[in-house]
This record gives C-alpha cells, sequence and structure tokens, in this order.
C-alpha cells in the first residue's frame, strides 16, 4: 500500500499522471474490500468504490476534488470508508447495499429473455453439433441420429423430458407425421445453417402438432385453454405477484408511519420532549423504506406486465386452437429476497404517533389537489398540468418527491402532486406537495435545486432515490461505479464520463420556392472558372504582403514535373596514336661561341 502513495504529506500534494491515479484508486478499493472482509463483513468493489466516492463528496470529511490526494489523505480516506462499510444499525448503508444489488442484478424483460435464449442455445449447441456433423453408416446410427433430433426437439421445446419413454414416443410418432425416416438422407446432404434452420422449423411444428392435440383430447369438450400452460408458469405468476402486493402494503404502511412521525418532528412547533428523538435515524430508515417501495413497485409492474402478456399469447393460442379445429374437423420467477432496515419497533412508532392520523400517499393527493397553481400570478415560469401533459409519460425530477419540502423540512420526503401544476425549469419538471411550495421553489429554483444537491451530500443514498447522478461528477449508477477503473480520473479521484448520443437533423432543400436563387452553384471549381472570366488578368497585379502575425502560418504547395532523364549513345568509339618527339642538342655548355649539334631522337609509332 505504501508504495502507491505519494510520500510527501506537507504543502500541496504534485499531480500524478493519470495511469498512477488509477492505480491508486484500485489499490485503495483492493485495500477497503480486503480490511472488511477481515473485519467479517463481505462488500463487493462496486460497493467500496461508490462509498469511497460518496466519502469525497461529503463537505463534514474536508476532501478537495481538485487536489491529489496524499498519503494522510488516503489513510484518511480508508478509515472512513471502513467505519462506514462497517457501521452496525445503519439504515444508510443498508439502502446503499439495496441499491447496489438491485442495479446490478435487474434486468428488463427483453435483456433477461435474451439471456435465457443464449443460455439454451449453449445447452443445446453440443447436440446440434452432434445432428449436424454426423457422418453415420450403417442402419443402427441412422436410427441413433432419428432419436438425436427427437430429443433435440423436446429439450428446445421445453415440452417433456426425452428420459421420459412415453413423451419421447408421443414426439416420435409427431416428427415421423411430417419428417419420415427416409427423408434423413435428404437433410445429410444439406448445409450445415440448413440443417440448423430445418431443426428449428421442426421444433416449432411438432410442438404445434402436441399442442393441438392435446387440446383435443376431450373431443368437442371444450378445453381450458390454461391447462396448455407449464405447471410451473401458472403457479409463479400469482404466487409472484402476490407476495410482492403483500411486501409493498406493508412498506407503504411503515412509509407512512414514518412521515407522519417526522412531520412532527420538523415541524415549528415541536415540542421539547422530543429533541432526543433519533430524527437521523428516522430519516435514514425513511428514504430505505422509500426506496424499498420504489423497487418493488418495479418488480411488480414487470409481475403484471409479464401476466397480461402470457393472458394475450393464451388468448391468441385459443383463437388458433379453434381456427385449426374448424379446419380439421374430425381428421386425424426468480424468488429474490430484499431486506430493509425495520431498527423501530411497532410499538415505539406508535409511541411517537400518538393520536396523529397516518395518511398515504393517495390522501395526501386528494387533499391538495384542488389548490392549483395559477400561470398568470408567475408568468416568468412555465407551468404545465396533467389535462395537458401525460405526466406518466414524462420524467419528473426528484423522482416524485417534493424538493422545497426536502429542503424546508430537514430532509422530509413527500411525493408531489402533478394536478397542482409541475414546473417547468431548464427542460426539467418539478412537482409540489401545495400550492405555496409551488411558488416558493419557483421565485429561486436554481438555489433551491442546489439546496437538494447539498442535502444529498450528506445522504448519498438520496442519489439514487432522486436520480441526481448528473449533478455530481464523481457518483454515477452502480452499474458505471463497477467498471470504474476503465474512468477517466481527475487528479486522482474518479469522474464520471461525459454523457453523450447521436441526433440528427433534417431539412427542406427549399422551403419556399421563391427564394431559391438560380445563380447559386455548388461546385468550387466553377466559382474559380467564373472567377477567372470577371477578373482581367492582363491589367492586374497579385501583390502579397506578410506580416509578423502571420509569418510562417502560410502553408504553401507546389507542384512540379519531375527532371527528364535524358542520354545519348555515339556509333562507335574510335582512337589515333602519334609518336612522341624527342630532341638531342649538344654543345649548350662549355665553350662560348661553339658549335651547336642537334639530334632527332624520335621514335616510330611501330617501334
Amino acid at each position: 500500500m505504501a508504495t502507491a502513495y505519494q510520500q510527501s504529506t506537507v504543502g500541496p500534494a504534485v499531480e500524478m499522471s493519470q495511469a498512477g491515479a488509477e492505480t491508486l484508486l484500485k489499490t485503495v478499493i483492493g485495500h477497503i474490500v480486503h480490511e472488511c472482509r477481515v473485519r467479517g463483513h463481505a462488500v463487493s468493489e462496486t460497493l467500496a468504490a461508490f462509498m469511497v466516492s460518496a466519502v469525497v463528496l461529503d463537505p463534514r470529511n474536508g476532501f478537495n476534488v481538485d487536489r491529489t490526494l496524499t498519503k494522510d489523505d488516503v489513510q484518511k480516506l480508508e478509515e472512513l470508508c471502513l467505519d462506514k462499510l462497517t457501521e452496525k444499525c445503519s439504515p444508510s448503508l443498508d439502502t446503499i447495499k439495496m441499491q447496489v444489488c438491485f442495479d446490478m442484478n435487474y434486468t428488463t424483460k427483453c435483456e433477461f429473455l435474451e439471456d435465457i435464449h443464449q443460455s439454451e442455445e449453449s445447452k443445446l449447441s453440443p447436440l446440434c453439433r452432434e445432428i449436424t456433423d454426423n457422418r453415420v453408416k450403417s442402419r443402427k446410427e441412422l436410427d441413433g441420429l432419428y432419436q438425436k433430433i427427437t430429443t433435440y426437439i423436446l429439450q428446445r421445446s421445453a415440452m417433456g423430458s426425452p428420459t421420459d419413454t412415453s413423451t419421447m414416443e408421443e414426439a416420435t410418432a409427431v416428427l415421423q407425421s411430417v419428417f419420415p425416416q427416409a427423408e434423413l438422407g435428404n437433410f445429410r446432404v444439406a448445409l450445415k445453417r440448413d440443417q440448423e434452420q430445418q431443426l428449428k422449423e421442426l421444433t416449432m411444428i411438432v410442438t404445434g402438432i402436441r399442442l393441438f392435440n392435446k387440446a383435443n383430447k376431450r373431443g368437442e369438450e371444450e378445453v381450458d385453454i390454461h391447462e396448455l400452460m407449464p405447471a410451473v408458469l401458472q403457479e409463479a405468476l400469482p404466487v409472484t405477484s402476490k407476495s410482492i402486493a403483500n411486501e409493498l402494503c406493508v412498506t407503504q404502511t411503515l412509509v407512512f408511519k414514518y412521515t407522519v412521525v417526522l412531520e412532527k418532528l420538523t415541524s415549528s412547533d415541536v415540542q421539547l420532549g422530543h429533541s432526543d428523538m433519533p430524527v437521523i435515524l428516522l430519516k435514514q430508515a425513511l428514504y430505505n423504506a422509500r426506496q424499498h417501495e420504489v423497487f418493488l413497485k418495479m418488480l411488480l409492474a414487470d409481475a403484471n406486465s409479464c401476466a397480461k402478456h402470457v393472458e394475450t399469447l393464451l388468448s391468441d393460442v385459443s383463437s388458433q386452437m379453434k381456427m385449426l379445429k374448424e379446419t380439421v374437423q374430425s381428421k386425424t420467477a426468480v424468488p429474490a429476497a430484499t431486506v430493509f432496515a425495520r431498527i423501530f419497533s411497532e410499538a415505539y412508532l406508535e409511541s411517537l404517533l400518538e393520536d396523529s392520523e397516518v395518511k398515504t400517499d393517495e390522501q395526501r393527493m386528494l387533499e391538495s389537489s384542488d389548490n392549483c397553481v395559477d400561470p398568470a400570478s408567475l408568468k416568468t415560469q412555465e407551468w404545465l398540468f396533467p389535462e395537458t401533459v401525460n405526466f406518466e409519460e414524462m420524467p419528473l425530477q426528484y423522482n416524485g418527491f417534493c424538493g422545497y419540502t426536502l429542503v424546508t423540512r430537514d430532509g422530509l420526503l413527500l411525493p408531489g402532486n402533478p394536478y397542482i401544476g409541475a414546473l417547468k425549469h431548464k427542460e426539467k419538471l418539478y412537482v409540489f406537495t401545495s400550492k405555496e411550495a409551488a411558488m416558493k421553489f419557483a421565485l429561486s429554483p436554481d438555489s433551491f435545486v442546489a439546496e437538494v444537491a447539498e442535502k444529498a451530500k450528506y445522504s448519498p443514498e438520496l442519489i439514487q432515490l432522486l436520480k441526481l447522478h448528473q449533478q455530481f461528477s464523481c457518483i454515477s449508477p452502480y452499474s458505471d461505479v463497477s467498471r470504474l477503473s476503465q474512468t477517466q480520473p481527475r487528479k486522482g479521484l474518479p469522474v464520471k464520463p461525459g454523457i453523450k448520443c447521436e441526433c440528427g437533423t433534417q431539412t427542406e432543400i427549399h422551403p419556399v420556392e421563391k427564394n431559391i436563387v438560380k445563380s447559386y452553384e455548388w461546385n468550387e471549381w466553377e466559382l474559380r472558372r467564373k472567377a477567372l472570366k470577371l477578373a482581367n488578368l492582363q491589367t492586374r497585379v497579385t501583390v502579397s504582403v506578410q506580416t509578423d502575425l502571420s509569418h510562417m502560418r502560410r502553408e504553401n504547395v507546389t507542384q512540379t514535373w519531375l527532371p527528364k532523364n535524358a542520354a545519348c549513345q555515339s556509333k562507335r568509339d574510335g582512337a589515333s596514336q602519334v609518336p612522341k618527339p624527342q630532341t638531342f642538342v649538344a654543345g649548350l655548355r662549355g665553350q662560348r661561341g661553339a658549335h651547336v649539334v642537334k639530334a632527332n631522337l624520335t621514335r616510330s609509332v611501330d617501334d
């Protein structure tokens, strides 16, 4: 651990490189996970990474996100994270754990079905490969291939087990009626992709015939189409929906009680005798119950959607069966456990409630629906109402809770009422619990938005509950936190990558015909040709001036012909040789006036 820290603990820290910051972050998260395991607490890296970001974000801890962490900072950060992750009786920690668990495991119906289909394909791929890659030579091997095809159809249709003799005989009889064993010769010589496609088609045909035969077992007697459903599906759907609905009812009852108690404790006329009440724990418990309620509503909506889809499919099957009967006539859910904090006993809550009336969210909305906002009283803001806008299809800020109440009532969560009027501010919709709350929020919405963000810094579970990820640069959804090591850190701290999206726009070529410019030319070379026609180059001189600012900034390009390689060759090489002249003169030295004798010593060329 010490080798990953900066050694200087005094003065401003030296900025680390990006690779060093990622290494430090991974090291801190790994050390926190290890220490929690040593202390007997199982903590995932995702939870540890989120807690690191939440601790740094909390202004009470004194971390500066614009400065690199020193060794002392890292030690302090680890200690704070370990204290929060190993804290006992902490509804806030339970809420964060619940959010991490749900976000990492929850998938949409389409994704869930896609995973199931991929899993089924991977299970059937070995058997499919045995069928398509066969090299049978004997009659016995041919019978074995036909039996493998029947087994493949049963496993793919999930209607019975291949180990059941009666089911196997029934499927074989149906298969022989549409795909006799004599057709195996044509099947074997087909391409592999054609064989795989034929296996899928045979599965659908055989399954349809078996369903039709099962529906016609009673002859003319009408068969309940629900009997064709798998037994597991018949039991799972109603049991799952009922179980989630019961759990949701219990959670909402707890939410309503917590809300009434906190309304009393946060009101301006609260009695001094309640000053020792655990308000912070009550608020954390309320956040926990509200988050649990949100998740249960999502699961219940999915369960109801599945039930409606099954009913639609059964209706289609029933109509198809009736049509087939008229044509043929007489011819032959994963259990899941979710835990929420219940640290206050029922008797203790009743003592805090005293004679207060416990109201549901629906009752609160009915009481405040008559007092609506008058848009004319505050013309500088835009107001929307359910009569003109379908709020069920539009995302409400703070997950539908009132931001004004959250700020003014010390973190109290109350659902907003869209019928009062929704404030549209910076393309976001805000709902409120009363007309007064809406008007006061509309006077300075930006300040209230900042106050809500500050509240979330002290209670990090509100970031997920109120969907405030876009307001924080170093907090992202848990599915993104799990890939924290792949993000780009800023001076040692993790930051959320910028949100990007692809968008496009299309306009008409000529919206107004009369504004078409006939002389418009899109071709650049045509424009140059016209410019040369207009310019009288014979009487013009091109002049250029270069200044200090433009010096060395212009790019010039010149194109020339490459030098031509030329050579010549003569017809033949010739040469000639002449004698080298040599002359000897005698009598030049000695006597004055002596006779000089000159002798020619030149030799002939032939010598």
